[in-house]
């Protein structure tokens, strides 16, 4: 009889243990949809802080620090091409209209608000790539030309043993303020007002430029170009300038 009752409570053990590791290998497994979950309660949450910090400062997405396709730019053709000019997160100076009219009217997926959505946001990422020294990021939103002087510039940083502390505070202000359509090649200029914290520290820690307490705001001039009889979508920035 106890013989019986020992192998019985034997299986009944086993079974328990076989519960108990399916149970805590299936709770311990996070779902696509779990993590789908978790990541929209963030975005949620850090939207809800930056409209607390107040509406001066137009926030942006967030940057994908991996490889970068410029579709944040790209429009459906489903609008004419003076419904494709309105705008409502940027202004566009009426030096600018007549020739951006003629982008929107060569290229049916063209769309103004799209654009300067998409601008703002390469802005960013371009910004944070350059005080990263993130060559790969810069790369896939710069022209070549560009691209040479934004890493001449870093590695001669780099040399020096100095590093850029940066957080990328918002914009508060993008017009644009020229366009030109050459044959299929169309570029447009805007004017970034943004806010950033960034100092910059030698090899020894010390802070030699900058506040890493302070926020600056900095205005930039920067041109965007692409052939818009291309199927590459991508707008990439051809040409920069500072606006002191």
């Amino acid at each position: 009889m106890s013989g019986n009752i020992d192998f019985l409570t034997l299986i009944a053990l086993l079974v328990t243990v076989f519960v108990v590791i399916k149970l805590r290998s299936a709770l311990g497994r996070k779902t696509p949809d779990e993590d789908q979950a978790r990541y929209e309660r963030q975005a949620k949450a850090r939207e809800a802080r930056e409209a607390a910090a107040g509406d001066k400062v137009v926030t942006l997405p967030r940057r994908e620090r991996d490889h970068v396709e410029n579709r944040q730019f790209e429009s459906e053709p489903s609008k004419t091409a003076e419904e494709r000019l309105e705008m409502r997160s940027a202004n566009i100076l009426p030096a600018a209209r007549g020739d951006l009219m003629k982008i929107a009217e060569h290229d049916p997926s063209f769309d103004a608000e799209h654009f300067a959505n998409g601008a703002k946001q390469a802005y960013e990422m371009i910004v944070t790539a350059f005080a990263e020294g993130n060559r790969d990021m810069l790369s896939s939103l710069l022209s070549r030309d560009v691209f040479e002087g934004f890493s001449a510039a870093i590695e001669d940083r780099e040399g020096r043993g100095e590093k850029v502390d940066q957080s990328f505070v918002g914009i508060n202000r993008c017009d644009i303020t020229e366009a030109s359509l050459d044959g299929s090649e169309a570029s447009i200029t805007l004017k970034f007002v943004s806010q950033l914290i960034t100092a910059t520290m030698n090899h020894a820690g010390d802070v030699i430029s900058g506040d890493s307490q302070k926020i600056q705001e900095v205005t930039d001039i920067w041109t965007f170009a692409r052939d818009v009889d291309s199927q590459d979508p991508n707008w990439r920035l051809v040409a920069t300038q500072a606006s002191h």
